[in-house]
């Protein structure tokens, strides 16, 4: 293991962080800089950029005299996971700063009327509002929402006024956004892209963090292939805004949405998330496109590009994708068609067969990208879509994609050999290689799979567990605990019960927060990454 080495690339890799952090401030300055309330914003973005950028200058100038010109894996899978953990820790610096230097007393105060007695009619006094403690004074919060924004997970410690998001300065609700962006397909995507410097050992660090269980090359370096990537992701980025801004949103919340969409993260500037634009349908649909857009593999774009056509209509991964989300948006609008629902909003309606479709696709594609959005509270929904919902969040979108779970063709080569199987119990004489579009699958693609599989049950399971004992006695429902343990590990956002669509995970101690955001780092660099590090092996160089 080369550490000089690895703090080089690690340092560079915080150069880029505190670039973008420097963006943000910049853009913070030009935007909304003659605001009262964003003055700190300022300041706390302005800090995490000299931290940022600080940390990447020791680190660079602590490694440039490293003596190797290339990473090996070792190197690579270490500077991943370290430039993740270490990278929300800075990427979580303003949200903190803002908060210690009285952000949130910066805040109007709410708009109380006095309450009426039920028996007498006679006013009743009004007690003194004291506001709760903001959750960005906490480290651990600050933390975890700093990892779910460049895990592109989505889920939040804001909860009601005047802790909420639309409380947060826009400077903060950019970098929000931005963090997701970043993420989606990977800060670390980015550094191969614009530093080529980095020579063979490109190669090494972009198949370590891309997601899914191998990476699909476009071009043959791979500093081209990253870079051809990003421009993909830079032209849906601007369609998308422009589609957003066109149909009726602010410049401003398309942006942020857009940041958040096509990194499947759901971060959104509005407490009621997409659904504060629900009297819009153009945006719903606007949404639901760029989703499914954004968990398609990149590499099949730039088949497109290239008018390989019948290469990416007989992609199978593909077509298991948009066939899992057609089946699940009927099953679901048929489930909730002319029953009370309740919007995101607060608002109540009973849907027809247009606004079934809808809240059906929505969250179907929503929760199978792992983008989280939510137009309606699917926590009053029935079992039935429910569990849906649940098994959507297992499989994820495709390989390749900016989705979280478990990608779809993951769930494709599991499903191919468990039949394969089932015809060997018959016919045991029969040697037949097991197909994937043709391709045979290899053995070992099957088994990593199959462990892959394994090991997310296991992790699910002992995070179920943790979150029950890291929390008072009877304070988290087994729902609750298992749902946030799911949906951080499939890097989703939004659960089930008391973490819900219209929920929040702000009321966890900070023990949970950390495990959680803990587990959002596993799922977004698919288990293994972290969690070799833990091997003695890895460490001992043998």
């Amino acid at each position: 293991m080369n550490y000089r080495y690895v703090a080089y690339h690690l340092g560079r890799l915080l150069l880029v962080l505190a670039a973008a952090l420097g963006l943000t401030t910049v853009g913070e300055l030009a935007g909304f800089g003659f605001a009262k309330d964003e003055r700190l914003a300022e300041v706390a973005l302005g800090a995490g950029t000299l931290l940022a950028g600080l940390a990447g200058l020791v680190l660079w100038g602590f490694g440039r005299r490293a003596e190797v010109e290339t990473l090996h894996r070792r190197d690579a899978l270490l500077l991943v996971a370290v430039g993740w953990l270490l990278g929300a820790g800075l990427a979580a610096t303003p949200y903190y700063v803002w908060a210690q230097l009285g952000g949130p007393q910066s805040l109007p105060p709410p708009m109380v009327s006095p309450a009426v007695d039920p028996v007498t009619g006679e006013l009743s006094p009004l007690e003194p509002w004291s506001p709760p403690p903001h959750p960005f004074l906490s480290p651990a919060a600050c933390y975890f929402e700093a990892m779910s924004g460049l895990t592109t997970t989505g889920a939040t410690v804001l909860s009601a006024y005047p802790n909420d998001i639309e409380s947060l300065p826009k400077g903060l609700l950019l970098w929000r956004a931005l963090t997701h962006w970043l993420g989606g397909l990977g800060i670390v995507v980015l550094f191969v892209a614009v530093l080529p410097l980095v020579g063979g050992g490109g190669k090494k660090l972009f198949y370590a963090e891309a997601p899914g269980p191998k990476s699909q090359g476009v071009r043959p370096r791979i500093a081209e292939t990253a870079r051809a990537l990003w421009m993909i992701y830079l032209v849906l980025t601007v369609a998308q805004a422009c589609a957003f801004h066109i149909a009726g949103m602010p410049w401003f919340d398309s942006i942020c949405h857009t940041f958040a969409t096509l990194a499947t993260g759901g971060f959104s500037t509005k407490n009621a998330s997409m659904g504060a634009y629900y009297a819009n349908p153009w945006i719903d649909w606007i949404t639901i496109a760029f989703m499914v857009l954004a968990g398609i593999n990149f590499g099949l774009y730039y088949q497109l590009i290239n008018r390989r056509f019948s290469a990416v209509i007989r992609d199978p991964e593909l077509r298991l994708y948009l066939t899992i989300i057609a089946v699940a948006s009927v099953v679901i609008a048929a489930c909730i068609y002319g029953r009370p629902g309740v919007l995101t909003t607060g608002a109540t309606q009973t849907p027809g067969v247009a606004n079934a479709l809808r809240d059906g696709m929505f969250q179907s594609v929503a929760v199978q990208t792992t983008t989280g959005f939510a137009t309606v509270d699917f926590n009053q929904w029935s079992f039935l879509p429910q569990a849906v919902l649940i098994a959507l969040m297992c499989v994820g979108g495709c390989a390749g994609s900016t989705g979280g779970g478990c990608k779809v063709v993951r769930v494709l080569v599991a499903a191919k050999i468990v039949l394969a199987e089932f015809e060997r119990v018959f016919r045991p004489n029969v040697v037949k290689p097991t197909r994937v579009g043709g391709a045979v699958i290899d053995p070992e693609v099957g088994r990593s799979v199959l462990i892959y599989f394994l090991v997310v049950v296991l992790l699910f399971g002992v995070g179920s567990v943790a979150l029950k004992l890291l929390e008072p006695a009877g304070t988290l429902d087994f729902t609750s605990a298992a749902t946030a343990s799911l949906t951080t590990l499939m890097n989703v956002g939004p659960g089930l019960n008391r973490v819900g669509a219209v929920e929040n995970y702000g009321f966890f101690t900070a023990g949970s927060k950390l495990l959680l955001a803990l587990w959002m780092a596993l799922g977004r660099l698919e288990i293994f990454a972290l969690l070799v590090l833990l091997y003695p092996r890895f460490w001992s160089g043998r």
